[in-house]
């Protein structure tokens, strides 16, 4: 128990580090690269923060657990939206961005759906998971090519200036040991979180919409949060979009492509519905708000409140 307390707390500490180093490291490869900072986090940061995901799922997976995979998944997608946008909005309002709506958000919304039709046989099979990665490269190659004539905004002087001087060698190197430190740290966050949660014989399932949802999204609030304070709007929300079409396309196909995994009803009727709610309402706040130009700290709250009752609902329930 007591070994299981210190990996959650060592891991949160190296977790904030990592998170700030590998937005450094990002916006810094955005400059050099001549790539704006929302396709930096839809892409890089993204991926990078995901990778606990898809290391946690692939492990599960391989052990008979799918269903800690797939509950990680939603679950994940879920603590983006609720937790860390809800957080991240309390922080800083976040700048809405006419591109994110009208190609970002219709993805994700599309991506999300796909995902549910997926599941309404309450099974994943390989070839559901080849139709979901076979979308993930799809969605990839328009990510990559799509192109953006935005500078990095919202800099300070002396941040501009850092990013300046700093070489596109030392950028990469930042932007990997972020991302490196970033997956090991989530890894023995989440390590300890289940060692605990199993104590309490709490199903694989609610591990994997709590516990290790929670502890492999901490990348994305870490690194949100740690954006949005120093103004590098375009990479926070970059990045949870960015990560919840990737979690659903790179992350939920695992358990198929190594057995046809059953779902439990509970994961479609109660937390694909959640996830999809979730998503409405981040989308629905989007194009209200457009016109005011900011995501505030008003509907960051809708969504604290909307992730906690759900958290709520999965105490009361207990499967």
């Amino acid at each position: 128990m007591l070994t299981a307390i210190a990996a959650i707390l060592v891991g949160l500490v190296i977790l904030v580090w990592s998170a700030d180093r590998f937005v450094f490291g990002a916006a810094a490869t955005a400059r050099h690269l001549g790539m704006s900072p929302l396709l930096i986090g839809m892409t890089i940061v993204s991926l990078g923060t995901s990778a606990p995901e898809i290391f946690v799922s692939a492990t599960a997976s391989l052990e008979g657990s799918g269903t800690l995979a797939i509950g990680n998944a939603l679950g994940s997608n879920i603590t983006n939206i609720g937790l860390v946008l809800g957080i991240t909005a309390l922080v800083s309002p976040l700048p809405i961005q006419s591109r994110m709506m009208k190609k970002e958000m219709p993805i994700l919304l599309l991506v999300t759906v796909i995902a549910g039709l997926v599941l309404q046989d309450l099974s994943i099979s390989f070839t559901d998971a080849l139709i979901m990665l076979g979308c993930l490269a799809v969605t990839m190659f328009w990510l990559f090519n799509e192109n953006s004539e935005e500078g990095i905004g919202g800099l300070d002087a002396e941040e501009a200036d850092e990013i300046e001087h700093t070489s596109t060698g030392k950028s990469i190197l930042w932007l990997v040991i972020g991302l490196v430190a970033l997956m090991v740290s989530a890894k023995i966050l989440v390590w300890g979180a289940v060692d605990i949660a199993r104590l309490f014989g709490i199903s694989e399932l609610i591990i994997g919409l709590t516990i290790v949802a929670i502890g492999t999204s901490l990348p994305e609030l870490a690194a949100s949060v740690a954006s949005a304070l120093k103004g590098h709007h375009d990479i926070a929300i970059g990045n949870v979009v960015g990560s919840n079409i990737f979690n659903l396309l790179a992350v939920m196909p695992i358990p198929g492509l190594v057995a046809l995994t059953e779902v439990e009803s509970s994961a479609l009727y109660r937390d694909y519905m959640t996830m999809l709610g979730m998503t409405l309402l981040l989308i629905g706040a989007v194009y209200l708000l457009h016109k005011s130009g900011k995501v505030g700290r008003a509907p960051g709250i809708i969504m604290l409140v909307g992730y906690f009752s759900y958290l709520g609902l999965l105490v009361v329930q207990g499967s």
